[in-house]
């Protein structure tokens, strides 16, 4: 996976599905969406992948945007077309997964665990976290 810093979209592996929101029908971004954050809550306590986290992570990130005090989506790697109003219904959904993605078994956590800026990393996912649950 290439990486060039802690936020949502800055990975190879989110910028790409960014790609895949924006070639879905304006109907069917949240399932997409939500798709993403069932891969991440269906692993149970089995190990969970990288890339199903990073795209839960950037799922989760594009659900708080549209929530009161939630961060926009700025970054270029991050979908071209802009999202319909999302199903609030999202939310749990998102929380569920970013909690499963910070619990080992996890690859990405292990990642930046090894990394110099884990701290960061986790204080972004955990402000999605709270966009979400405080909206």
């Amino acid at each position: 996976m290439g990486t060039w810093d802690i936020g949502p979209f800055d990975n190879d592996t989110a910028a790409d599905f960014s790609y895949r929101v924006d070639k879905a029908p304006a109907e069917k971004k949240a399932d997409v969406l939500l798709a993403a954050f069932r891969e991440v809550t269906g692993t149970g306590g089995d190990y969970l992948d990288a890339d199903l986290a990073v795209e839960a992570i950037a799922s989760a990130a594009l659900v708080a945007a549209q929530c009161p005090g939630g961060d926009a989506v700025t970054t270029a790697y991050g979908p071209k077309e802009p999202l319909p109003e999302l199903p609030v219904a999202l939310r749990p959904a998102a929380v569920d997964a970013l909690d499963r993605v910070l619990t080992k078994p996890s690859e990405l956590f292990e990642l930046w665990e090894e990394a110099a800026h884990v701290e960061e990393w986790k204080t972004g996912v955990r402000r999605l976290r709270a966009a979400l649950t405080e909206a």
